[in-house]
């Protein structure tokens, strides 16, 4: 009897379980359905743009987003090739007049704020307005909003200007207290990834690629603001250096804004250039919104439907397998590339880039199927904040590579880490091993152990080869001899604009940009852009994405601050399991 209740409790809590999920299912298939149909946009109407999450590169297939599923709601975010759409067609829709740049701390990486700064500043020829306020301005949101015809702070907010930063953490301290060594076998004077496990603060040579690509980063970030609000740039390095903005009556001085406003002021100023009364509401749409509203945009003439340019996307981290919306997979990618170069429809190919690397052997599979591809039909890149290391590999094969002045590239190295627990299992833990093996050779990467000065040269052979077959790919892809390769690689770092002086890149240009590239390499004139890989639908997604985000829920609740360190951990699990072409840290900038 005890046992028959067991399984009824069982059962029923399953059901239970099941019509929860259900319910939400049903939902977010109402809420997709729902955004399906367009969205009517005002006469004068403001479009509203606010960043209050990090943008991807896409949109996300999310149609559970705004709900409250399992208690863990989030914003609906919009990807940057909305973003940039919307903004496109906002600047000839008459319905809209100006823009509204509302709070936000841009999370997301400097070139990605490039990409939208520029078109805000290709918005503002059609002679709308631009308007910008905040109560707090980052330096991010500020080089976003610097385009603005006017920029105004909360009388009582604060503004953020005192030139970049980047930090870097160092677990050596801690893996010495647990009796942990990390064993580092590397190709690349410059490729620091493993500095953090070997070192208490960087080497000579990692400072000096940082205070070089750093430097290139801020003179970028003076120069267009600058530019935008007629100012000097040395004065600009001035307020900065002696930290001369510590009030906002300070940013009115120095004529970094326009103006200390409140929030109701502001709405009053956006109601007079869109002749609305003050007693009357705006009318505006937020970005997401309007991102539904838009029509087909990439679409060029009539012959768009047998003219395709398509763009694939290659987001985060490089590792095999499929991957998801954060990752790249290299068989997910591999198949997009196989399935466009095999598509006569298909005229050229954008790959667009943001990737800090990862795994060497993936990026090489990635490379394989770029290098094919361009033999078939045109094949350009596009880079993001990142396209370093893995990031490069996987570009090196295109026709012509396209950066911002800010994208972070290069880092052509590898490197492998196998951990030594040998003091952590014997001196701490009180544990010991013992055990036969059938050749001298079987028992290779076994942590409780160090290495053996014959094995440490086996890995070093194989990450030797890796490094050798990188820096082929890039001679072979950049036409450039091997050792000049060698020369600018060793994992140094560089800008995209350092990057175009050395070679890695051909132009510094916009997204848009690389697509035209294509456009014009294969002779096309009526065109449509069509995204790769295919999205997952809401059921294939449904589960691992719960699992995901309750995981990533608590985890941020329990660590707060501390979750960077948790994923730097995390991702020392991956770095261990093969040799990696990854980025030589977490390239924070503040």
């Amino acid at each position: 009897m005890k046992q028959f209740f067991k399984f009824v409790l069982a059962t029923m809590v399953g059901i239970i379980v099941m019509s929860v999920i259900l319910v939400f299912m049903v939902l977010g298939l109402i809420a997709s359905a729902g955004s399906d149909k367009e969205v009517n946009v005002d006469d004068n109407s403001v479009l509203n743009i606010s960043f209050k999450t990090a943008v991807t590169e896409r949109t996300p297939n999310d149609p559970l987003a705004n709900l409250p599923v399992l208690g863990l709601n989030r914003e609906k975010s919009i990807g940057l090739n909305d973003i940039l759409a919307s903004i496109k067609k906002a600047k000839t829709d008459d319905h809209i007049k100006g823009i509204y740049l509302n709070d936000g701390y841009m999370l997301s990486g400097q070139a990605t704020t490039e990409e939208i700064r520029n078109a805000l500043i290709d918005f503002k020829r059609s002679k709308k307005f631009v308007i910008a306020y905040s109560e707090v301005y980052t330096q991010g949101f500020y080089y976003l909003a610097s385009v603005a015809d006017k920029v105004y702070l909360n009388p009582k907010g604060y503004f953020d200007f005192k030139g970049l930063s980047q930090e870097i953490t160092f677990f050596k301290g801690a893996l010495d207290k647990l009796g942990i060594e990390a064993q580092v076998i590397k190709v690349g004077t410059y490729k620091s990834a493993v500095e953090p496990y070997i070192l208490n603060k960087m080497s000579d040579a990692n400072r000096m690629q940082v205070n070089a690509y750093l430097g290139s980063l801020y003179q970028q970030f003076l120069t267009n603001i600058a530019k935008s609000r007629k100012l000097d740039k040395d004065s600009l390095y001035n307020i900065a250096n002696e930290l001369k903005i510590q009030a906002p009556e300070d940013a009115v001085k120095y004529k970094m804004i326009d103006g200390l406003k409140y929030k109701d002021e502001v709405l009053d100023e956006l109601k007079k250039l869109t002749n609305i009364k003050l007693n009357k509401d705006l009318k505006s749409i937020d970005l997401a919104d309007y991102a539904d509203s838009k029509g087909d945009s990439d679409s060029k003439g009539d012959k768009s439907d047998s003219n395709q340019i398509a763009m694939i996307y290659a987001s985060g981290e490089i590792n095999g397998g499929d991957g998801d919306d954060n990752s790249i997979g290299s068989d997910k990618i591999s198949a997009a590339l196989r399935k466009v170069r095999l598509d006569d429809k298909v005229k050229a190919v954008v790959l667009r880039v943001n990737s800090p690397g990862g795994s060497s052997l993936a990026s090489d599979v990635i490379w394989r199927e770029v290098y094919l591809t361009k033999k078939v039909k045109p094949v350009i890149v596009s880079m993001g904040d990142y396209a370093a290391s893995g990031g490069y590999y996987i570009s090196c094969a295109a026709d012509s590579i396209f950066a911002q002045p800010n994208t972070i590239t290069g880092s052509i190295g590898i490197f492998a880490i196998l951990p030594n627990m040998q003091k952590l299992l014997n001196d701490k833990l009180g544990l010991t091993f013992d055990g036969v093996k059938t050749g001298k050779y079987a028992d290779l990467g076994d942590v409780s152990r160090p290495l053996t000065p014959e094995e440490r040269a086996i890995l070093q052979n194989e990450v030797n080869r890796g490094y050798d077959d990188f820096t082929k790919a890039v001679a072979q892809g950049r036409n450039k001899t091997q050792a000049y390769i060698n020369s600018i690689g060793q994992g140094r770092v560089w800008t995209g604009e350092q990057a175009i002086k050395i070679g890695l890149v051909d132009r510094l240009g916009s997204i848009n940009d690389a697509i035209a590239s294509a456009a014009k390499k294969a002779k096309l004139k009526d065109y449509k852009v069509v995204g790769y890989p295919e999205q997952k639908s809401l059921f294939k997604k449904f589960g691992a994405d719960i699992e995901s985000r309750v995981s990533e829920h608590f985890m941020k609740a329990e660590l707060g601050d501390n979750y960077s360190y948790f994923q730097q951990i995390k991702g020392l699990q991956k770095m261990m399991r093969t040799p990696q072409a990854r980025l030589p840290f977490v390239a924070e900038i503040k």
